[in-house]
């Protein structure tokens, strides 16, 4: 039997929020192809924080125009446009930090999310979301578009299209004006110091949600391998570490994806 969902309502959201996401402006729409697109349209005339909500997205997308695959009151699909003091270069690492600040909330409220670099949520080693930040010049300072989508219940459609077995929060009723309240309230009160600090103070604590920590790991491009070694964690540049039989490497994100190991003549789905 399915679950009545109850639906998002922006004024309740914002009545949930602490402090710091106060100043965040709350949209809800039932329906729209993308957060992401619908903020990046109007990031020129907006004066304060917005977080967009759909309940339900047609052409969500994923890192290297991949495509997100949205299920109706089954996922939190959101967007989170923020305006920071530093310059583009500056704000290198924003989706390893929006990573941290995501899954640590979801560990406050008892899920023990972990991070798969570069910007993979997982729950049981499954992925659970992933985030996709896009940033434009502001002069003076940036703006950012930071998108999220969590899957919060299992929905077969959804699941199939995946190609590998996704996670889900729960399979009962979940309060997702609550949750997404709590998830406002850590990227508002996190941010912040990203923007004064950069991303050096997130290192550690990216490290410590690091699903693949001394995991033995593929790096793949559209299937191809292109590297494998010992996944040792990020640098203060947002770089992972790899240890390789010729050395340690640091490897930029680009459209790179991270895997265990599999098994020698095993081949690799052109999936995320």
């Amino acid at each position: 039997m399915r679950l009545m969902r109850t639906p998002l309502i922006a004024d309740r959201l914002a009545s949930l929020c602490r402090t710091a996401a106060q100043k965040i402006q709350f949209e809800v729409v039932a329906s729209t192809g993308s957060t992401n697109a619908d903020l990046r349209e109007r990031l020129p005339g907006l004066v304060q924080p917005v977080l967009r909500v759909a309940e339900y997205q047609t052409a969500g997308r994923g890192r290297a125009g991949r495509s997100w695959v949205d299920a109706h009151d089954d996922n939190l699909s959101f967007s989170l446009a923020w305006r920071f003091a530093g310059e583009l270069a500056q704000v290198s690492g924003l989706s390893l930090v929006a990573g941290v600040l995501i899954a640590e909330t979801l560990r406050a409220s008892g899920w023990e999310a972990g991070l798969k670099w570069p910007n993979d949520l997982l729950l049981d080693g499954r992925k659970l979301g992933g985030i996709l930040v896009e940033t434009v010049s502001a002069r003076p300072g940036t703006c950012a578009i930071i998108g999220i989508g969590i899957n919060v219940h299992p929905n077969a459609e959804r699941d199939a299209a995946a190609g590998t077995e996704p996670a889900s929060l729960t399979t009962d009723g979940l309060d997702r004006e609550a949750l997404l309240a709590s998830l406002a309230d850590g990227l508002a009160e996190g941010l912040p110091l990203f923007d004064a600090q950069g991303l050096t103070p997130f290192v550690p604590r990216w490290q410590a949600l690091h699903a693949y920590a001394g995991e033995a790991v593929d790096l793949i491009d559209r299937g191809r391998l292109l590297q494998r070694g010992i996944a040792r964690g990020i640098d203060d540049m947002g770089c992972l570490l790899l240890d390789t039989h010729a050395g340690r490497i640091a490897v930029l994100a680009g459209d790179i994806s991270l895997r265990k190991q599999l098994v020698p003549g095993t081949s690799y789905a052109l999936t995320d």
